[in-house]
């Protein structure tokens, strides 16, 4: 039933012109933010806890910006989802540092777009460039809309198994490219370490690293900025940090980590904040997605963690 009806929602959805569908993303991410809600919460809490540089006012101030921006990226997703492949890719008006998807000496590359802007677009982008293969997470709902929509282009599925894995390291070692979302918290022990995001440890995968340091594979960011006034995306690609292939895991999720924060600070506004990026905490420290979800209190919470100080409920 839910399937059902989120699928009729979808195609009503993309009959919206784009400029409509931002117009009514934004509208929903204002309403989000006029009463408290978890979602308004987290959000506010991660723009906290990575900008303590901005005052409460500013942090308040991104965090609505953000919602309205988070908004725009699932009303247009049904745009970008279903409309035919070169129509989408046509909304792709500038590509800064597109040399960089360039492959070379017959290597394949490893492509990681954080949850920034238009991610579906660019995974999008990415296929229309050459072979490749994206690290799919199935979906409880949906899931053969999202599978149709992102092989449009060619690209071959590839599901968060060990199966999976595989089909990233063979089309590696064909020399295609690998699509990877690199900001989302690992679920399993293994595979993964603590390493700074904006200062704040956070649950890492060292799954690109492994891929890089096997097959050989340089790595690069891309992601999808948002134009105003529903002008189209800003297609960027950005190099990655030095150490991301290191044989030290801490330094190569420090180095990945770092490489989403040179995506987010292009602009900040359109990241998934609202995602419990720091769900998973060091032993010892206290969660930060839980207690009251008023604005007020959620930042003195932030200010406790912070401090280091225990939260008294």
């Amino acid at each position: 039933m839910k399937d059902a009806v989120a699928r009729s929602l979808m195609h009503l959805l993309n009959r919206l012109p784009l400029g409509a569908a931002h117009r009514l993303g934004s509208g929903i991410g204002l309403l989000i933010g006029l009463w408290p809600n978890k979602q308004r919460r987290n959000a506010l809490v991660n723009i906290a806890l990575c900008f303590p540089e901005l005052d409460r006012k500013e942090q308040i101030r991104l965090r609505n910006r953000n919602l309205r921006e988070f908004g725009k990226t699932y009303v247009e997703i049904a745009h970008l989802w279903l409309r035919p492949a070169d129509e989408v890719l046509a909304l792709v008006r500038e590509v800064k540092g597109g040399d960089l998807l360039e492959r070379r000496d017959g290597k394949g590359l490893i492509v990681l777009s954080p949850h920034l802007g238009a991610w579906e677009l660019a995974g999008l982008h990415l296929a229309a460039q050459g072979p490749t293969a994206i690290f799919y997470k199935p979906q409880k709902y949906l899931d053969d809309m999202i599978l149709a929509s992102r092989a449009r282009s060619g690209a071959e599925l590839a599901p968060i198994t060990a199966k999976g894995i595989r089909v990233l390291v063979q089309a590696l070692e064909r020399g295609d490219y690998v699509g990877i979302l690199p900001d989302q918290e690992p679920k399993a022990d293994k595979g993964a370490v603590f390493a700074p995001f904006f200062g704040i440890p956070a649950f890492t995968m060292l799954l690109v690293n492994r891929l890089s340091r096997r097959t050989g594979a340089p790595v690069i960011f891309m992601f999808a900025e948002r134009l105003k006034g529903a002008k189209g995306f800003r297609m960027h690609c950005i190099p990655a940090p030095s150490g991301i292939d290191s044989e030290d895991d801490i330094e190569a999720a420090a180095a990945l980590n770092t490489g989403i924060e040179q995506c987010v600070s292009v602009c900040p506004e359109q990241y998934a904040w609202p995602y419990k990026r720091f769900r998973r905490r060091p032993a010892g420290e206290p969660g930060v997605y839980k207690g009251p979800l008023s604005d007020r209190q959620a930042l003195e919470q932030v200010s406790r963690i912070r401090r280091g100080v225990p939260d008294a409920s």
